[in-house]
């Protein structure tokens, strides 16, 4: 059976369906940045035609990381408006909380893990909540950093446009 990810163009804009894992340990996020992006993201990625959310979500962490992570609930939905690479995105996003086999921790390594997923290395490093670490990250999409120091609300959508500079 073929595999379709959700993310197709039209017009000159894409649209993209991406899951992605809050996984805190200690006050510290798990995020990863790729060898040819300036940018960070939480782990994760496009959901697959047919294939629910927090399945597809297990799938992306087992192939970016090697390891086997447990999907728990779900945190945040999102609708975020961006340029990039000369393309304007329309991008929903479902962000879960994750946890990895408890071997999975800080240790003061920068980056902990590193990998290669699709042709890319992918480079994997804990980032303290508080403090300037996520946006020196370049974290991506920008309002995240803010949404994960603040994540007592309960489940919540957010609604981000930067083609208005939101």
């Amino acid at each position: 059976m073929s595999r379709h990810m959700i993310s197709f163009p039209i017009d000159g804009q894409r649209f993209n369906y991406r899951v992605a894992a809050v996984i805190i340990i200690d006050g510290q996020v798990l995020i990863c940045d790729e060898d040819d992006d300036g940018y960070s993201m939480l782990p994760g990625g496009r959901v697959e035609l047919g294939e629910p959310s927090a399945l597809s979500l297990e799938r992306e962490i087992a192939e970016e990381t090697g390891m086997t992570g447990e999907v728990g609930s779900l945190l945040m939905t999102s609708e975020s408006f961006y340029r990039r690479e000369g393309e304007d995105f329309h991008e929903l996003g479902f962000f879960y909380s994750a946890k990895l086999p408890d071997v999975a921790r800080p240790d003061g390594t920068s980056p902990w893990l590193v990998t290669h997923d699709e042709g890319h290395e992918h480079r994997f490093h804990w980032i303290a909540l508080d403090g300037p670490g996520l946006e020196q990250m370049n974290l991506l999409p920008r309002w995240l950093p803010a949404a994960l120091r603040d994540l007592g609300q309960g489940l919540r959508h957010v609604l981000h446009d930067e083609r208005r500079g939101d």
